[in-house]
């Protein structure tokens, strides 16, 4: 039998039962699709992923110094941190912070003293340069943040965290409301709504560093936050020491993001393992789909068998055609998972508003691999059919 023949023998008996061929060349196309759709969705998420921790881990440099407590040592890192640092090429923004100790000072929202207490609260106190509020990628819910002229005059003015304006029950800053702190009056010029980077702004009040020192005697900053251009945090963090203290820059302890590509490449080994699992489940109940019809096929087309091997027809003829017409089946099943997993792809990255990714060997591979999961899900079938005995098949063909 020639290899034209035996492929229009099988698109023949494929084509003899559409109902059945379609429900067979579903289960494979299901599999085929989440193949694709799984790692190509695992790709983009990937992408997502990664593109996320460049942009905010991958950026992130703190300089503290190297030991605590002392009276000398609290003064290692110098006023004018945030401006040296953002001379550096990949700076994008350098902000310096400080807890403040105001000697057990509680704040209210009112000038009245409540007798209950239920009014005043310890809240903690930061001091921030300007700058820092870029460094921590804060987003504003009303009002605005304090600048340079608001730390030189030593203006009495704070920034609250979200959860320091719930516990004073203030829930907008542009009337510029009044708390105390002790008894200095200082008024709300802005209301944070989140930050990426230092939570702990979140339940606090945050005043100019030039205030801090004038009202509460702040020594030094404690510390330093840097946000860096994606790919420069290595960098900056070898040169802010030098920056800060050319004399001894090891007086300061850097804190700088992982190696973004170990971690990259976990990330996305992890997830194209995970999916690449659920694809391949979805790819055995497809096989198993076409092994149970075509097996099905077999015994219906007993006497059929038997007529060709009466005329003439080897075993290998007979397990050649049925092999075909599951590997058939099985090519037919990736071409169409193959186009709607790439459409999946492409409509789950365009609803999230994402770079869809997708090896551009996937399409190429996955019809192949539905060809050769329909091969195997052929064997058993094809080798039960060429096992039959001429006679056997006509007696129970008939």
């Amino acid at each position: 039998m020639r290899i034209l023949d035996l492929w229009h023998e099988s698109l023949a008996a494929c084509l003899a039962r559409p109902a059945r061929a379609i429900l067979t060349v579903l289960g494979t196309v299901l599999g085929i699709a989440a193949l694709v759709a799984t790692l190509g969705i695992s790709k983009t998420t990937g992408g997502q992923i990664t593109a996320r921790f460049d942009a905010l881990a991958a950026t992130d440099v703190t300089v503290t110094p190297r030991v605590s407590g002392g009276p000398v040592v609290s003064r290692v890192i110098p006023w004018d941190a945030a401006a040296r640092l953002e001379r550096l090429a990949g700076v994008a923004a350098a902000g310096t912070a400080a807890d403040v100790d105001t000697k057990g000072a509680l704040t209210r929202a009112v000038p009245l003293n409540d007798p209950t207490g239920q009014s005043t609260f310890q809240l903690p106190v930061k001091a921030a340069s300007p700058g820092l509020f870029a460094a921590i990628r804060a987003r504003l819910r009303s009002g605005r943040v304090f600048d340079a002229g608001h730390s030189q005059r030593a203006d009495r003015v704070v920034v609250l965290g979200p959860a320091a304006a719930e516990r004073l029950g203030l829930v907008d800053a542009h009337q510029q409301p009044a708390i105390f702190v002790g008894e200095h009056l200082y008024l709300v010029v802005g209301i944070l709504s989140d930050v990426s980077r230092q939570a702990e702004l979140l339940g606090a009040v945050i005043m100019p560093e030039g205030t801090a020192r004038h009202d509460f005697a702040l020594a030094a900053p404690g510390t330093v936050q840097i946000d860096t251009t994606v790919g420069a945090a290595r960098l900056v963090a070898h040169q802010a020491p030098i920056a800060l203290n050319p004399d001894d820059p090891t007086v300061f302890r850097v804190a700088q993001p992982p190696d973004a590509s170990s971690t990259r490449n976990a990330v996305r080994n992890d997830l194209n393992a995970l999916f690449v699992t659920l694809g391949s489940v979805s790819l055995l109940v497809g096989a198993l789909g076409i092994a149970n019809v075509t097996l099905v096929s077999v015994l219906e087309r007993v006497g059929e068998i038997g007529l060709r091997r009466a005329l003439g027809a080897g075993r290998r003829h007979i397990a050649a055609q049925f092999l075909t017409e599951s590997a058939v089946t099985g090519l037919v099943g990736g071409i169409i998972g193959t186009s709607l997993g790439v459409i999946t792809i492409v409509l789950v990255a365009w609803q999230q508003r994402w770079t869809p990714v997708l090896d551009p060997r996937l399409p190429l591979v996955a019809p192949a691999v539905g060809t050769l999961i329909g091969l195997i899900a052929g064997l058993y079938p094809a080798w039960r059919a060429a096992r039959l005995q001429p006679v056997e098949a006509l007696r129970s063909g008939t």
